[in-house]
Parts: structure tokens; sequence; C-alpha cells
């Protein structure tokens, strides 16, 4: 059931690189919805008619606030600059969540954690949790210049300022991010975590996996995603409903349901946030997104409706 709830700006820092720092208090007083490291909220900006995700970096055991950090981005589809220009201080948002799609292993005896830019904030929120359970990890924190990067005061003054590794790419090879030297041997007990860029994650991944290091192992959250839309025309029925549609070369999935009444919750619109997942009876996937796993896309019985299509026809259970 979705649980939507009116918070106010309690307070916003302008930080290094353009990135506000926000947090988050309930208008009506009291506590937060408790959250985990690497939850996100989900707010909705009415000017432009969205809802958007955005990592929660704030410790796990706060109660008073979440605290968010959003870059300010020319090349966005309007969510973050107008984050950037609604989220003064008293102004009251409607936020959903928190969820949790990229959780922390709290199990594991060695844990890495790897930021791109404005992908450090749910890095932050797991490192406060790592080093509150007493837990051996290390934060690598990528970004263009130091002077671009966000949180650093903060970071530097924390209790776990030895365990974080700063990169920047103005300064000499020595200092940058290296994943032969950097990543530790894969064993059962390692976990990395990885946010950022698309371009930055793939790397990642890519150079992690390649080195042994099982793929459940590699956890990640992309905040976005270049996503081909388009594609051949193929047939919708749903099952419960009983409407059969047609999804056109330019159409999606939730879009040409929603002409027929049959209404899927989308936010992203990228197949990052999981917010439109749907059951899948049987048809063959075309998937689009950077959401579900290489093991939940095999077992081929559920979908991003926001963005991934069909080859034929696809039954979905709804």
């Amino acid at each position: 059931m979705t649980n939507t709830q009116t918070y106010t700006v309690s307070s916003r820092i302008d930080d290094r690189g353009d990135i506000a720092r926000i947090r988050f208090s309930p208008k009506s007083g009291g506590q937060i919805i408790p959250f985990t490291a690497g939850a996100h909220i989900d707010i909705y900006l009415p000017d432009v008619d969205l809802w958007r995700q955005y990592s929660l970096c704030s410790d796990p055991a706060e109660t008073g606030f979440y605290e968010i950090g959003v870059l300010k981005d020319p090349n966005s589809r309007g969510g973050s600059t107008a984050v950037h220009r609604l989220a003064t201080e008293g102004a009251e948002f409607k936020v959903e969540g928190p969820r949790n799609h990229f959780p922390l292993d709290e199990t594991a005896t060695q844990t890495v954690l790897l930021g791109g830019g404005i992908g450090v904030t749910p890095m932050i929120a797991m490192a406060k949790r790592l080093h509150a359970l007493g837990k051996d990890f290390v934060l690598h924190y990528c970004t263009r210049s130091e002077e671009v990067t966000a949180f650093k005061d903060d970071l530097d003054g924390s209790d776990f300022a030895d365990k974080i590794v700063y990169h920047f790419d103005d300064q000499d090879d020595s200092q940058r991010l290296d994943l032969a030297q950097d990543l530790p041997a894969p064993d059962p007990d390692t976990h990395l975590y990885v946010c950022g860029p698309q371009g930055f994650m793939d790397w990642v991944i890519g150079a992690a996996e390649g080195a042994g290091h099982v793929p459940a192992n590699v956890h990640r959250e992309y905040f976005s995603a270049e996503v081909e839309l388009s594609g051949d025309s193929f047939e919708v029925e749903c099952a419960q409903s009983g409407i059969t549609v047609t999804i056109g070369p330019n159409d999606t999935i939730a879009k040409a349901l929603a002409k027929e009444g049959l209404k899927i919750d989308v936010k992203c619109e990228e197949g990052v946030c999981g917010t439109c997942i749907t059951d899948v009876l049987s048809g063959e996937i075309d998937h689009r997104d950077q959401f579900l796993t290489e093991d939940e896309r095999e077992d081929g019985d559920q979908l991003c409706a926001c963005c991934s299509r069909g080859k034929g026809k696809l039954v979905l259970d709804i």
C-alpha cells in the first residue's frame, strides 16, 4: 500500500559541485519512518508533475529527518532542477517510502563501497551503518576534482575518515581508482556496492565480475540510465482485467495500458527504480531496464512496464 506523507524541508546546504544537501522532517512532527542503509525516498515535484527517487545519505540511526543530496544536472529531464528551485527551507513535499532496493548485507566480513559523483549518497549511509556495527569496510569516492566533492568536509570529520579513499580525475594517475589494485580478491564473504553514472558503474561491475566476484556479491543501484524505448510492435494481454492491446513501435506498456484505463504506477520512466514491476505469466520479454538482476531476468516472470518490451505476445498478471 502506498504511504504518502507530507514532509517539510528543515534545512538545506548548497555544497560543492552544485549539489544541494536537503533534510526533510515530518510536517506533523515526531519521528520519520525508519529506514535501512541503501534506502531511498520518492519525492513528488508538482510543477513538473514528476516523482523522483533520491537515495538517503543520513545515518540509519537518525530518527528526526531524512537527508538526500541532489546534483543540479542540466541534462536531466527536469527533476533535479526542480528540486534545486523548490526545496527551500519550510517548503512542503509529498514523500513516499522509504524503500530499499539496494540493501546492505550486514553479515559480510569485508565490504567495499564505490561511489561515483552523486552516487556516493547511499554509500555514506552504508558507511555510517558499517562503522556502527564495527565492520571492515572501505569507501572509494570518485569525482572530477576536489573542488566538486560534496560531503567532503563532513566525511573528513567523521569517525570513519580513515576508511575513505578519494580519487580525483584532475590529479595524477597514482591516486585514481585502479580496480586491479583497489578491489579485494573474490571471497564469498566480501561484498561490493557501486552507484554512480552508468559508464562508471558498467566499468566497475565488469571489472569486478571479470576478476571473479560472483554477481550476487556485486550490488548496484543506477540512479539514471540511457534506455531505448522503441522497438517492434507486440501484443499484451492482461489476464485479470481482460484487456488486450498492441504496443506500437514508439509506445510503452505502461502508457498503452493507461490509455485503456489500466494504470500501472510509474516513477522513473528509465527502468531504474522498480516501481512499475509487473508479473508476467507467459511470453518472451525484451528487458530494457537496469533494475532486475540477470537471475531475475532469466526467470522471465516480471518486467519493468515503463521501458521493457515483448517479442510476439506477453500475458501479464494484471
